[in-house]
């Protein structure tokens, strides 16, 4: 009876032991178990939140029309190809901005730049396509590059630098002087080295010679002047090739990316002033903007396509031509995703 008793006294003690050390020296199980529940309840409410945020950006996306299949359109090439366009649409700016940022009161829009960007294995490379380029226009006579765009919208645009290029584009991006103001400011300004003095009033810009930090509307008259350069717009094409690589190697930096006050700014003013094709997405953008910004480190080549010579003519004006065979020697190279030749790389 007493063994019992004591057994059964003897035997209690342990437990109410275990109860005291989970208490004081160790964590129960139950406790354990509500902490992992907790935290794998913020994890998923937080991926639930990223991927309403991811959709939300992506439904912000200005799409169009872009790509149809014609006969004779090039085949599907390696790597990926974007073209890029900087259109002059001054839609959304009040007469106040319009003013400011001197882009003049002129209707509609038209390309002020064009660039073909190839990702491939052997690096990128980016090909400033002059505007005054001289190529035949599917369904017009041979014009201007950026004829194209005013006969028949991105649609006729891409169509003629397929054609003339012989290369497939995947992916299309365009961008007006509105949106292009409001993301350099977004980040804060873009750092440019300027080479020499820049003072142009058409453009409204006087920037000095120098390392400095370019706001918006200096940012668009940099990009947009001419005048200043006795090469005129063969220097204004290599800005703009500079200026956009620096500006996406801005966007995707560790200080936009985690500050918050730049990086949300970025995104809502690129997801609601791009314009891009109807099944392009947000991913897409951001694999052309990671892209774009290791052109600043020196991962890959930025170009002109060469230049054969001047002509004019009573439709078209004073134009320039590509040279014949070192033009379809860089094409080639990137239709086939090769390294493009020593020989070929420009720096107008």
């Amino acid at each position: 009876m007493n063994d019992w008793a004591d057994h059964g006294q003897s035997g209690a003690a342990p437990y109410a032991d275990d109860r005291r050390a989970g208490a004081h020296g160790g964590t129960p199980v139950r406790k354990r178990r509500h902490w992992l529940r907790t935290t794998l309840i913020v994890i998923l409410v937080l991926l639930l939140l990223l991927v309403g945020v991811y959709f939300y950006l992506d439904s912000r996306l200005h799409r169009i029309d872009v790509f149809s299949d014609y006969a004779g359109r090039p085949a599907d090439t390696p790597g990926t190809n974007w073209l890029v366009v900087g259109s002059d649409s001054r839609e959304g700016l009040s007469s106040e901005q319009r003013k400011e940022l001197h882009t003049g009161k002129a209707a509609g829009k038209r390309t002020d730049s064009m660039m073909l960007l190839h990702i491939g294995d052997h690096g990128n490379t980016l090909v400033s396509l002059p505007r005054d380029s001289y190529v035949p226009i599917p369904g017009h006579d041979p014009n201007k590059l950026n004829a194209a765009y005013a006969f028949g919208g991105p649609k006729l645009l891409v169509r003629t630098v397929e054609q003339a290029t012989k290369i497939h584009i995947d992916h299309y991006a365009e961008i007006g002087f509105g949106g292009f103001v409001g993301m350099v400011d977004a980040v804060g300004g873009v750092d440019m080295c300027i080479p020499q003095r820049i003072k142009d009033t058409a453009a409204g810009i006087d920037l000095k010679k120098g390392c400095q930090t370019l706001n918006g509307p200096e940012a668009l008259g940099f990009v947009r002047t001419r005048h200043a350069f006795a090469s005129q717009d063969l220097q204004r094409v290599q800005n703009q090739r500079k200026f956009l690589a620096a500006l996406s190697h801005k966007a995707t930096s560790p200080g936009t990316l985690l500050n918050p006050f730049h990086i949300v700014p970025f995104v809502l003013r690129s997801t609601d002033d791009f314009s891009v094709d109807q099944d392009d997405h947000l991913y897409n953008l951001a694999g052309f903007a990671w892209a774009m910004s290791g052109l600043t480190k020196g991962d890959g080549l930025t170009t002109t396509v060469p230049i054969g010579g001047t002509g004019s003519s009573a439709a078209a004006g004073s134009y320039i031509t590509w040279d014949t065979t070192r033009s379809a020697e860089l094409f080639r190279a990137l239709r086939e995703d090769q390294p493009v030749p020593k020989s070929l790389r420009s720096t107008s």
